[in-house]
């Protein structure tokens, strides 16, 4: 499947061949699973003091004739410490037991909990792939909010990744047909809820990710976009192709990316690299 590269001013160029990699069944259970995987590894373990509210003198007999004991007084069997005493007479407060002030907590997170998850390599693989051809599938796009005038994939020539100022990479994309994207990317909304004070009060819309070959000026030039997010081709993962876990987002690649895609056959396993080379052979034969 081909597919036309656009230069620096909006027009059409030429075609490049698409590899193998668009070509996949797109799986969400596969993307949702390599995603959910990259989040939970993300999270940083907490946890509460191991002796918070442990840490009074508890000790209140039952017995009869024992010393310091709570026999007849007509209370529960809740541990207390010692707040007042007169004599033989003690007044106690709850402690120390989960529901009384200042108390341990019944179940509390533990810091030594383990979140990481692990995902089989196939896996990873597959679901990279299929988050890769589920980026020209228009529907899928579109159900993002994305609006795009040209077909999918859009691929620019080698000539952008030397862009280094934002606004003529601004021009390119209205050139290109993203105008809406680019204005629905910079907006933002207030977040419901107690997230406002949490240090989130901001909601922003994900925008179209811009995949380059390697490490370019033009990196920093999509840095300034808000909601805009900039990868090298060898390092996609399933959560940057599938936000949210859900498949379908717009994808702008560079000519050289896709080239690299291809010819290194990135993210593709052993039994894919084998049945590409019998392909190639047999066509060879022909």
């Amino acid at each position: 499947m081909n597919s036309p590269v656009y230069n620096q001013k909006g027009d059409k160029s030429g075609t490049i061949e698409l590899p193998i990699h668009f070509d996949e069944e797109v799986r969400a259970d596969l993307i949702k699973r390599a995603v959910v995987t990259i989040q939970v590894n993300k999270r940083q373990p907490y946890g509460a003091f191991e002796r918070a509210g442990k840490q009074q003198s508890t000790k209140l007999s039952r017995r009869r004739r024992q010393y310091k004991t709570a026999y007849g007084r007509g209370i529960s069997r809740v541990p207390r410490k010692t707040v007042l005493r007169r004599g033989t007479q003690f007044i106690w407060v709850g402690a120390r037991a989960p529901g009384t002030v200042g108390g341990a907590r019944a179940h509390p997170p533990k810091g030594h909990r383990i979140w990481e998850q692990h995902i089989n390599k196939k896996e990873r693989l597959k679901a990279i792939r299929s988050a890769i051809a589920a980026t020209t599938d228009k529907q899928l796009v579109k159900h993002h909010g994305y609006h795009f005038a040209e077909t999918l994939p859009l691929i620019v020539n080698r000539e952008v990744e030397g862009v280094k100022q934002t606004k003529e990479l601004k021009q390119l994309l209205l050139k290109i047909g993203l105008k809406e994207d680019l204005t629905r990317a910079s907006t933002h909304t207030i977040r419901p809820g107690r997230g406002k004070l949490r240090g989130r009060k901001t909601k922003s819309p994900v925008g179209p990710l811009v995949v380059v070959s390697n490490n370019c000026s033009l990196i920093k030039a999509v840095g300034n976009l808000q909601g805009f997010d900039v990868c090298c081709v060898d390092s996609l993962n399933a959560e940057l192709l599938a936000p949210g876990a859900v498949p379908g987002r717009l994808v702008i690649w560079t000519q050289p990316a896709i080239e690299r895609l291809g010819k290194e056959r990135l993210f593709l396993g052993k039994q894919e690299k084998s049945d590409t080379h019998k392909k190639k052979n047999k066509v060879a034969v022909l």
